[in-house]
């Protein structure tokens, strides 16, 4: 019997909604492992939970994630926002979002998975990110759009600001679409607009944050406010002052770029928070994206980065460009499919359209169904669908041995042609598949030899512009 693919873009699996992942490597009886510390979307109404889990995976092997359980429950009857964790001396640290990120309290724990427990109220604010340094000494990192950022190093206690360095505004913020106060510190170009995360990354302090563009990023498709960014700054000092950096990820998709280079987004973008992780020797960057049409069920995502120090000290992180060996300059990574696996999902195991990195085209907006059954197997289903829709998956490793064919199953009967295109949403045609109307599976033929690695899109062609289309799942053969 085939396999589901498994730990691919989201890493989790589909039915796990855990977004604001704030990815720590920790070593615990001799065991290193990566760990995910988020919001947990469960409400399903509305953001978040009333719980943190967490997950985690070995260092060597991204895609085998094991689930710890509950780490740590409300203990004010209110919805969690994003948290972080810690380690200092022997103790874990959790940074719990009580009230919706309103109060901040510190729990504690003698392993990484918890419980954390305890809870003693701070004086720290929304979205709070730590960094404990290689001295010792603590800093908290918080704040949101409505509100300027903040610095401040903590006491031992990990929990009280200590006196005299809480650093106000240390970069502007964006404007706030439900507080449009002007302060004096808005930023149009480089706005900060919530999910603190401070790390240390090639002897740099990097303030890495959710920003707001508030002025057009043409070849990414952006010509509205949009703050589906996770961005960074870095300074030589944990208080700062902090310098330019730039972009690491952006969850709006693939994007399509025109002769002018202007860009087209193929994702409905949404809110963004998350980090960067040095893994095994390698970095990454964690961060989330949507699914369906509000941002209630939001997905963990990962992607490869690089990080490299220039000559003249600037800090480059994402798609890093080199020149004679020298970083000029980076760019947000593509937001893929593939996740942690490199080289491209097994092509011959069952793929789950929810994986998909690219919906576009169409007659309406098609998206991924959320699902909350726990079952390994689940497939989240593309929906919505109608004639001009393509839904694309990069990348797909197909190996030495050519696919002869290619199983595309629908959720649900309908009268539709669906080609199969190689590469390019416009690719070539490996294999058109033609449903009658009563089937939901069909295999045909794969017409060329297709090795390798290579990005693969599904074509929906109908007939009839109002007829709706439910992608399931496909597999080669």
């Amino acid at each position: 019997m085939k396999e589901f693919i498994k730990g691919a873009n989201p890493y989790l699996p589909l039915w796990e909604h855990i977004p604001d992942g704030e990815p720590r490597v920790f070593e615990h009886e001799g065991e290193k492992r990566v760990y995910i510390y988020g919001s947990h979307d469960i409400e399903k109404d509305k953001y978040c939970g009333r719980n943190y889990v967490v997950w985690s995976a070995p260092v060597d092997d991204l895609t085998d994630w094991k689930y710890h359980g509950i780490s740590y429950e409300t203990q004010y009857d209110s919805v969690l926002y994003a948290p972080d964790v810690v380690k200092k001396g022997d103790t874990y640290y959790l940074y719990a979002a009580e009230r919706c990120g309103s109060l901040i309290v510190v729990a504690s724990s003698k392993t990484p998975w918890g419980p954390f427990e305890n809870p003693v109220e701070t004086k720290l604010g929304f979205d709070p990110g730590v960094l404990v340094d290689d001295d010792g000494k603590a800093y908290a990192y918080w704040g949101g759009c409505a509100a300027p950022c903040y610095i401040a190093e903590l006491e031992d206690d990990m929990a009280t600001i200590k006196e005299g360095t809480l650093v106000e505004n240390p970069m502007g913020h964006s404007t706030c679409p439900w507080n449009p106060v002007d302060d004096g510190h808005i930023s149009l170009i480089d706005g900060f607009f919530e999910a603190s995360s401070p790390r240390k990354v090639l002897g740099k302090y990097v303030y890495i944050y959710s920003k707001r563009y508030e002025v057009p990023v043409p070849e990414l498709g952006v010509f509205e406010q949009c703050n589906g960014f996770l961005s960074y700054r870095f300074s030589d000092t944990p208080l700062g002052p902090f310098h330019d950096g730039g972009d690491i990820s952006f969850n709006g998709g693939e994007i399509l770029l025109d002769s002018e280079g202007n860009g087209t987004m193929t994702y409905k973008w949404g809110n963004n928070h998350g980090s960067i992780m040095e893994i095994n020797g390698k970095w990454y960057v964690f961060y989330h994206r949507q699914t369906g049409v509000n941002e209630y069920s939001r997905q963990a995502m990962l992607e490869p980065i690089d990080v490299a120090l220039g000559k003249d000290g600037k800090l480059y992180i994402g798609d890093v460009k080199y020149l004679s060996g020298e970083p000029v300059s980076s760019k947000p990574v593509e937001m893929t499919s593939q996740g942690p696996q490199v080289n491209g999902l097994d092509a011959y195991k069952w793929i789950s359209a929810g994986y998909a990195c690219h919906i576009y085209g169409g007659t309406r907006r098609a998206y991924v169904q959320p699902v909350y059954e726990q079952d390994p197997d689940v497939s989240s289903p593309v929906v919505d669908i109608t004639k001009g829709t393509t839904v694309g998956f990069r990348y797909l490793q197909f190996g030495l041995n050519p696919a002869k064919t290619v199983t595309i199953v629908l959720k649900d009967a309908g009268k539709v042609r669906i080609n199969v295109r190689l590469d390019s949403y416009k690719g070539r045609i490996i294999s058109t598949a033609e449903f009658d109307g009563s089937e939901k599976e069909k295999t045909e033929a794969v017409t060329c030899g297709v090795i390798g690695k290579h990005a693969v899109y599904f074509e929906f062609m109908s007939d009839d512009e109002n007829e709706v289309f439910t992608f399931d799942r496909f597999t080669f053969v």
